[in-house]
Parts: C-alpha cells; structure tokens; sequence
C-alpha cells in the first residue's frame, strides 16, 4: 500500500465513522478498489489504527463529556456522572466479549468480503430509514437501553454495518434523544477501540512491518482530522432528522458492491 493510498483511505474511514454509512465496510471496499494485497492480519491492523484515529477525533470533540465520564467513575458516587460511566461500560461489554474470544474470526471478514459488505450495507440502509421515521424521541439512555445499544454495537463489528447507524438508529427507534443518542453512540466505541490497541501490542498483533511505518502515520493523521469535520457534522445531521438520505446512499453503495462481487 503506497502513502497516497493510505491517505485516501485515511479521508474514508475519517467520514464513515461517524457518518452512517459503515467505516469498515468502506475500507474494504477501497482496498478492493485499490487492488489493495495485505493479508487479513496486516489488512486488519490498518483498520485498527484507523479506528483508533477516530476514537482521538472523538476525545477532541467530546473532551468535556469524556473528562465528567472520567471524574464521574473515579469518584464513585451515585451521581448522573457516575451513572453514565457504568452505561458506557454495560454497553462495551457484547462487543468486547466478541472481539476478545472471536478475533481470528473477525480478521477473516477483512479479507475483501465484498459480497458480505453489499448485503450488510444494504441493512444498514433499512435501519436508517426506518429510524429516520421515528419522530417521539425524548427519553434517556437507561441501564436496559445501554446494553440494548451495545448489542446494536456488536452486530456492527460486521464490515457493512455502520456502527454509528446501528446504534443512533437503535437509540432512535427505542425513544432516546437524537443528540444524546450521537453523543452516547460515539463516545461507547472509545473504550472498545482503546482496549483493541492494548490487547494487540500486548499480544504482539501489532508488530510494524518494515516499510510500513509512513504508510500507518499518514492513514492515522488523515483519519483523525477529517473525523473531527465529520463527528460535528453528525451529530447536526441526527438532530435534523436526515438519516434517509444515507439510507439511500447505503442502498445504491450496497447494490454496486453486491454486483461488483459477482460479476467476473
């Protein structure tokens, strides 16, 4: 993979992390467009590293909230801080269950399933427009509905399921607030992606292959500026009701994959 290809894939997973149209489902298909030939392990790690350029971009964006979560679970009294920490925990518990016992298993769904991204984009789609009908969005996020909204997210892991659409659209359909679904949906991927990096340099899964170092640096940077735009942006677009329109673009993006994959 040469730098410009990582910087164009940088600016793709920046916008499609928060917008609901599946990070990881793009990356796969830009690798796919790009003739991309890193096996699933290596394919894999850029993903991670992107991710984890996102997750900054949501630190940056979400600095206020992440430092009352912080206080809020370290002074441990039962205050909305505090319980608010607990749902962001209860809802990472279905995705890191998933990642920690099932990785070699995710690592093959990195491996150009362009046919698998069509279908779950496609989904993707459906969730989205039937979200984008619901209008009686005013509750909370509870215990219940935390745990709810971290099943959403497991699910998500799939490439072609948007991890921000599955949650935002779950949070919608079960009654919750736009902005404080956006604002619960981005910041419960943080631990996920944190602990992702920690278990592989613990385990050796991240070791840097010569050559790639620049590539990874230039993919991380273009990620993490192009999630700042894109994260303030989303949580504007949820609060005006216009999930619909990526609805389609899941729709058409969905269907081109579907027939790239099996037509020879």
């Amino acid at each position: 993979m040469s730098l410009l290809e990582a910087l164009l894939l940088g600016v793709i997973q920046g916008l499609t992390e928060f917008l609901p149209v599946s990070s990881s489902g793009h990356l796969e298909l830009g690798k796919f467009l790009l003739g991309d030939n890193s096996i699933p392990r290596e394919s894999m790690m850029f993903t991670v590293v992107l991710h984890f350029a996102t997750a900054f971009s949501t630190l940056i964006v979400f600095r206020k909230e992440v430092t009352s979560i912080l206080l809020g679970l370290f002074e441990f009294k039962n205050n909305e801080p505090f319980r608010f920490s607990l749902k962001i925990l209860l809802s990472m518990v279905p995705a890191g269950f998933i990642g920690f016992f099932y990785s070699e298993e995710l690592e093959r769904l990195f491996d150009k399933q362009i046919l698998l991204v069509g279908l779950m984009l496609l989904v993707t789609g459906l969730l989205l427009f039937v979200a984008d009908r619901s209008r009686d969005t005013d509750k909370e996020v509870s215990f219940v509905y935390a745990l709810v909204l971290g099943l959403a997210q497991a699910v998500a892991i799939l490439p072609g399921i948007s991890r921000s659409g599955a949650t935002i659209s779950t949070a919608v359909l079960l009654g919750i607030d736009r902005t404080k679904a956006a604002s619960f949906s981005f910041l419960m991927v943080i631990p996920l992606i944190f602990g992702k990096i920690s278990k592989d340099l613990l385990d050796g899964s991240l070791a840097v292959q010569e050559g790639q170092l620049l590539v990874l640096i230039g993919g991380f940077t273009a990620a993490f500026l192009t999630g700042i735009v894109a994260c303030k942006w989303m949580i504007s677009l949820v609060q005006k009701a216009q999930l619909k329109y990526f609805a389609y673009y899941c729709f058409i993006i969905g269907t081109l994959a579907i027939f790239a994959d099996l037509t020879p």
